[in-house]
């Protein structure tokens, strides 16, 4: 399909080379490509009555939804951009991300009604609320009544490989989000991954049950939708749920955070026939412990891909092939690792001094690749920050093997330091996880008169168990250098995470570091 050249191009050559075929489940309801053409159309006509053209910005604000579909392809037949603000962010946090991306109109749920009621009169650049599932009665315009309002006509204005296909912002877990500006080709450069990688045709069953405001939601399912495939939309990620919606529509590929594949396998009389449909589960965005990929590669009875990337790298950029998923195999030692670089990407491992480090040794990943963003939107200098000389800092800590495997370590910025030794939790928490007690665990820095900062475990007990401190302390010693080991260890219910299954970690620190000038010592 290499007429298709944008993303406004998806929808123009489904909508008429496969008109009759579903491309969207939502629920109890569904729509063809010609069904989600029409309405597409209509919303760009409704856009442009607004003021919208070329390079504006439209805000979405809901869960995942076929109007989000709708907005985001009648955005991008005007050659605009689709912003969706993390709908579980407060009112003060949407109202940043909207007024950033200075956006013209805001479309969102009636769900969410209270919540844009409250920041409406401090978003000056909308000039129309849109609002969906409403009564009618409220003061901003229906939804369907603002389709129905304009004839289905495409404006037809072109975009070019630089313009910009998707704003997403940063999940903002230190200081204010960031619009990540990901062109036409930035994103296309990822679709090599979607087919040659993941083997999606046009007759795959699609799951987007990640939120479409993340790369992991909103960029798998475009990608899908540019091959045509069926996509079936989860609204809320329920993990019961999750097996038989796959048996009820026949799914065939989804990509997953490990902490949805561990609560499907907690789900009661689960019936592992009900996914005997699925070809490829894609997974990442956080570690995943060995039993719980070992248990789920047994469930599920598919292949399993492993993916490492960020929006600022429109996704995946490393992945670990089904081949290095065999926990009893000769590369077992593999399933630590994310995998290797995907088709055009190049990796570099740099030391605090800038020099380029050899294999097995610990430094920050830069990356060099056509899916690299183009920039943060209105930051410039963030921007220059990031990507230098053409190489991406991604902030991230790790190593690449003597094979060119990448082992990631952990954020830069979660680095602790111990009495001038670098420790990266990400390692001690993989060495806690291999503990039979722990179900989840976070590593961070609080301060100590002695060595500046030391690790403390907040661990998340496995159910039934009644772990003792000092065992696990022990158990990993025998795994871990010792000024590695964290000194003590709280057990908590659960760790805070964002959308995309990041645990928080500023939320964990802040009660440790409270009253101090900065957050090391």
């Amino acid at each position: 399909m290499s007429e298709i050249t944008s993303v406004a191009g998806i929808i123009r050559h489904h909508g008429r080379e496969r008109p009759d075929s579903v491309a969207i489940v939502d629920g109890d309801r569904s729509c063809t490509w010609a069904e989600l053409l029409e309405r597409s159309q209509r919303a760009a006509q409704a856009l442009a009555a607004a003021g919208v053209g070329p390079d504006d910005r439209v805000a979405f604000f809901d869960k995942n939804s076929t109007e989000h579909f709708e907005v985001f392809f009648g955005a991008a037949m005007h050659n605009a951009v689709c912003v969706d603000p993390n709908w579980r962010l407060a009112p003060p946090e949407v109202r940043f991300i909207v007024d950033d991306a200075e956006a013209k109109v805001l479309v969102y749920h009636a769900d969410f009604a209270a919540l844009v009621t409250a920041i409406a009169d401090d978003l000056p650049h909308v000039r129309e609320f849109v609002v969906i599932g409403g009564d009618g009665t409220g003061p901003h315009t229906d939804y369907e009544a603002w389709l129905a309002a304009h004839e289905p006509a495409d404006p037809g204005v072109p975009s070019g490989p630089d313009d910009i296909a998707f704003q997403l912002y940063s999940s903002g877990t230190t200081g204010l989000p960031k619009g990540v500006l990901i062109s036409n080709d930035n994103f296309f450069a990822l679709l090599p991954a979607a087919s040659e990688i993941w083997s999606m045709t046009d007759e795959s069953v699609v799951l987007a049950a990640m939120p479409l405001f993340h790369i992991g939601g909103g960029g798998w399912a475009v990608a899908a939708m540019y091959l045509g495939c069926t996509v079936v939309l989860m609204r809320d990620l329920d993990p019961m749920a999750l097996a038989a919606l796959v048996d009820q529509h026949s799914i065939t590929h989804a990509f997953l955070v490990p902490a949805v594949l561990t609560f499907v396998l907690l789900t009661p009389d689960l019936d592992p026939s009900q996914l005997s449909t699925m070809e490829i589960v894609v997974y990442g965005a956080s570690p995943i412990s060995e039993e719980v990929l070992t248990k789920s590669l047994e469930v599920w009875g598919c292949e399993f891909w492993q993916a490492y990337g960020l929006t600022e790298t429109t996704g995946a950029i490393v992945n670990l092939p089904p081949a290095d998923h065999d926990p009893a195999g000769p590369n077992k030692h593999r399933l630590r690792s994310c995998g290797v670089p995907g088709p055009g990407v190049e990796l570099r491992i740099v030391g605090d001094d800038g020099h380029e480090l050899p294999a097995g040794e610990v430094g920050e990943i830069w990356v060099r690749s056509p899916q690299v963003m183009l920039g943060y939107w209105k930051r410039p200098e963030a921007t220059a920050e990031a990507i230098v000389d053409g190489w991406f800092h991604t902030g991230d800590a790790g190593y690449l093997d003597a094979d060119g495997y990448l082992y990631i370590h952990d954020r830069i910025k979660d680095m602790i330091v111990s009495g001038g030794e670098n420790v990266y939790p990400a390692e001690v928490e993989n060495a806690f996880m291999a503990h039979p007690a722990v179900a989840d665990v976070a590593v961070i820095g609080v301060p100590d008169d002695k060595w500046g900062e030391v690790g403390k475990a907040l661990v998340v007990a496995a159910e039934g168990a009644e772990p003792d401190p000092d065992e696990i302390l022990t158990f990993a010693r025998q795994r871990l250098a010792g000024f590695k080991v964290p000194k003590s260890i709280e057990f908590v219910a659960a760790l805070p995470r964002n959308p995309s299954g990041k645990v928080l970690k500023h939320e964990l620190r802040a009660p440790y570091w409270e009253g101090r000038d900065r957050a090391v010592n």
